[in-house]
């Protein structure tokens, strides 16, 4: 093939699509190697988008420019906030979305784009000189060159797929692995490693008794993920029910049978998504267990049964569906099924996602060792974005833990040795309260502009809703009320509350016996604000004492962030220290003091003794002590 590239992207799932995409918006002439066309963007596990901690990615790939949530607002069956109950930096959007559609929208983005060709291939390796890359081999003989390849495998490496006994080689149901393009990392130096994954048998919509399950229903007032949309609504019911405890009884009976207990499967599964014979092993005590049946297509027959991933063999997963309330007379569409595949061991990129030592070779996506479209997703953005940057000579963007949900994705990879498929949480987050959905424009808009990948007549639109928001809080913290009596009796017929002392509308809303959005209701100051606007402001106001105390602590991570490790105090070791905290700084090598805080085992103590180190080596040195 004749023509160079600026960019190859190797894999169009999320984290390719993603990457390619941005890499076109920024100038660069980009070609994307997938085994089939037909499967761009495919959603080959569950039909949904965003969740808790997901949902905050989907709204920063969006800031950013990204299109995942454009493509699920409009590709969306059911939209829900989930952890409604909890404070609203953790509420985490979800969508159920159509399948077919999200993978038709993606494909026709990819297809429309100029500057992008799409080649049906298989990637068998990555050609690399002295210099780093040059391209991509692909498996029939013919050559693709570019300055940068990112390599977005998934599941692909040396996939095998597993139900019960049957095990055949396959990336996803129906589809080959990739062996060739493995064995050529493995050339390249880097390490490689085995996880598992997998996914729940599909039903025939048809054959389960409804009457016997529990409805959900979407939000009344569904929200979009992006500020590319202006509205979205439910098109679909969900549902609900729960195994019997006979459950327990057959899974338990045929562990002897399963690829995950016998030994069969080697691979490393994902902790927080298990499959329901590790949940029966790992929960015994748990007689039922959740199960959420939700259409894969609108007006479709398969039905995705959330909570059942499963390798067991056929007969088992049938009786263990025909024991499920509402599901006795299930038809399998399919069967579960666990795909057990290669990753890279992720230590080995930079928070570019640059591989150390290749340059030119970003890698992104489950390839990283993550689980999820959108972890996926984030990352193939985060790799597309800079491998353009470094062909203009440019820093590369790294966003930081206290920046973005993407931050600390990237950096709990690249820092910690992550042995188990990685996903987002909440709980990751140290400062989570500056980090909602709700705030995910203000942080990171501005970056999308500049890299133009958002345009800027948008940006200034969100930056007249930021700045009414903020206005509007200013005039709820400085206007005071006055304790009389028409005040007062208002205030207890419109909030159910009572104030003897002045106050600002600021301090009510920040009292433990108000209920916020009552209290909201009876202040005409926020009338002009949307329903959404006017929630942000007042959860800010509430919140404003635990912000404050989350930007202090920033402000001391960024100090500890500028000390530098140097490599000869690691080696020399550090007295004092446990054996853990030696080992891990001896596996993990920090960069600075903010890194080796976050490394496991390191207490306050232990750091302050690696503080006291510092000081000591840069006074023998004649340099300065860390400060902070």
């Amino acid at each position: 093939m004749d023509a160079r590239f600026d960019l190859i992207v190797v894999g169009a799932g999320h984290a390719g699509c993603e990457a390619a995409l941005a890499a076109s918006r920024m100038g660069g002439r980009v070609a994307v190697v997938t085994l089939r066309r037909a499967t761009i963007a495919q959603m080959p596990c569950n039909p949904a988008m965003g969740g808790i901690g997901k949902g905050h990615l989907i709204a920063e790939i969006d800031a950013l420019g990204g299109v995942e949530g454009w493509a699920a607002d409009r590709a969306g069956l059911q939209f829900k906030v989930l952890n409604r109950s909890r404070g609203s930096a953790v509420w985490g959007p979800r969508a159920q979305c159509d399948k077919r559609r999200y993978t038709t929208l993606m494909r026709r983005l990819l297809e429309a784009d100029r500057r992008i060709m799409v080649i049906e291939g298989e990637a068998a390796a990555v050609m690399a000189g002295d210099h780093g890359v040059e391209g991509v081999r692909l498996a029939d003989g013919r050559r693709v060159t570019a300055r940068c390849v990112v390599v977005t495998a998934g599941t692909f490496l040396r996939g095998i797929l597993h139900t019960g006994g049957d095990r055949r080689p396959g990336g996803r149901y129906g589809e080959p692995p990739s062996n060739g393009l493995g064995e050529s990392l493995e050339r390249l130096g880097l390490e490689l490693r085995r996880f598992k994954t997998g996914t729940p048998p599909r039903l025939r919509r048809g054959s389960i008794d409804f009457d016997r399950v529990t409805v959900q229903h979407g939000d009344p007032d569904p929200q979009p993920f992006s500020w590319r949309t202006r509205a979205v609504r439910n098109r679909i019911v969900c549902w609900v029910t729960r195994t019997r405890p006979v459950v327990q009884e057959i899974i338990r009976d045929n562990l002897d049978r399963s690829p995950l207990f016998s030994g069969v499967i080697e691979g490393v599964g994902p902790r927080y998504c298990p499959s329901i014979e590790d949940k029966v092993v790992r929960f015994p005590h748990h007689e039922e267990h959740t199960v959420f049946l939700e259409p894969e297509e609108l007006g479709g027959e398969s039905i995705y049964v959330n909570g059942l991933s499963t390798s067991l063999p056929a007969d088992v997963q049938e009786a263990v569906i025909h024991a499920t309330l509402g599901l006795e007379r299930a038809e399998l569409l399919r069967y579960g099924y666990a795909v057990e595949y290669d990753v890279v061991a992720p230590r080995q990129v930079l928070h570019s996602l640059e591989a150390r030592g290749i340059p030119g070779l970003y890698l992104a996506g489950q390839l990283l060792g993550t689980s999820g479209y959108e972890e996926a997703a984030a990352l193939g953005l985060m790799a597309g974005i800079n491998a353009m940057r470094s062909q203009r000579n440019e820093a590369p963007l790294v966003l930081g833990r206290e920046e973005a949900y993407i931050g600390v994705l990237i950096d709990d990879l690249v820092v910690r040795d992550h042995r188990e498929p990685y996903r987002i949480l909440t709980s990751r987050a140290e400062h989570r309260l500056l980090l909602g959905v709700d705030s995910a424009r203000e942080r990171l808009m501005g970056r999308g502009v500049a890299l133009g990948l958002v345009p800027e007549r948008m940006f200034h639109v969100e930056q007249a809703r930021w700045e009414r928001r903020a206005e509007a809080a200013r005039v709820l913290e400085s206007k005071v009320l006055r304790p009389d009596r028409a005040t007062r009796a208002r205030l207890q017929e419109t909030a159910g509350i009572d104030f003897t002392r002045p106050a600002t509308w600021a301090q009510l809303l920040r009292r433990q016996d108000v209920d916020p959005s009552h209290l909201a209701d009876s202040i005409e100051l926020l009338d002009g604000l949307g329903a959404s606007d006017r929630d942000i402001v007042v959860s800010r106001l509430r919140y404003a004492g635990y912000l404050e105390r989350h930007v202090r602590e920033i402000e001391r991570l960024r100090r500890l962030g500028a000390v530098e490790i140097p490599h000869a105090v690691i080696e020399r070791g550090v007295p004092g220290l446990s054996r853990e905290v030696r080992e891990a700084l001896r596996r993990y090598r920090p960069r600075t003091l903010a890194e080796a805080e976050r490394l496991p085992g390191v207490t306050p103590a232990a750091m302050a003794i690696i503080a006291g180190r510092l000081v000591a080596h840069r006074r023998r040195d004649g340099t300065h002590g860390p400060r902070g």
